[in-house]
């Protein structure tokens, strides 16, 4: 399917691992031109690397920290024209990535879960405006991606149980179809919605967690 996507500079932050390098992966693939953000030069030069080997596609990097003040008004001005906005962080389309907290929330993890919330309301407001301007505004919440960060975490809590942190699978029971979400399942989600194949879908988060939270107990 052609998401005629051909020729689109799509700005994706967080862009150098994880969910954002595999968003830059798909859309290059689609023959958009990724412009790649993240705060590690080194990374993002290593993001770019893939994603010329892995579609021949050149990606346009950009070493920023977008929490420093002015930092976002110095991108736009580097970064010129865009046409897609991808939060990994005239018409065009903005993607938010946030996360499941949002609708299943942990007492250990208040803090995550109102930030999701927050973004969730977020997207909702400008996606319900957004048409008006021509912009259409989605969010996706993916729950457990196999990402450095959750690997990470797993083996944390492996360690604090077990003293092994080669136990980590076993601190993420009850995963849907047995495994953890790929990267690519998120991007790919992202990349469909940011097409003119989606040209309706504005407002709308996507819960993107295999059913979990509305399946019953085993």
């Amino acid at each position: 399917m052609d998401l005629q996507l051909a020729g689109k500079r799509v700005l994706i932050t967080g862009a150098s691992k994880g969910i954002g390098l595999a968003c830059a992966l798909s859309f290059a693939r689609e023959g958009a031109t990724p412009v790649l953000v993240a705060r590690d030069a080194q990374a993002l030069a290593r993001a770019a690397d893939a994603v010329r080997e892995q579609t021949g596609q050149a990606a346009e990097t950009h070493a920023q920290d977008l929490a420093l003040p002015g930092a976002a008004q110095a991108l736009a001005a580097r970064a010129g024209e865009i046409d897609i906005l991808v939060n990994n962080a005239g018409a065009g389309v903005i993607a938010n990535v946030i996360g499941m907290a949002a609708s299943s929330p942990r007492y250990d993890y208040v803090c995550g879960a109102a930030a999701n919330a927050a973004l969730v309301a977020f997207t909702r407001a400008l996606g319900g405006e957004g048409p008006r301007h021509g912009v259409r505004v989605f969010g996706v919440n993916p729950s457990r991606t196999r990402t450095d960060r959750v690997l990470g975490l797993a083996q944390q809590r492996a360690q604090a149980r077990w003293n092994d942190p080669d136990r980590w699978q076993e601190t993420l029971g009850g995963l849907p179809f047995d495994r953890l979400m790929e990267p690519a399942e998120v991007a790919d989600v992202v990349v469909f919605g940011c097409s003119p194949r989606a040209g309706y879908l504005s407002a709308t988060v996507i819960d993107l967690d295999g059913g979990e939270q509305y399946r019953g107990a085993a």
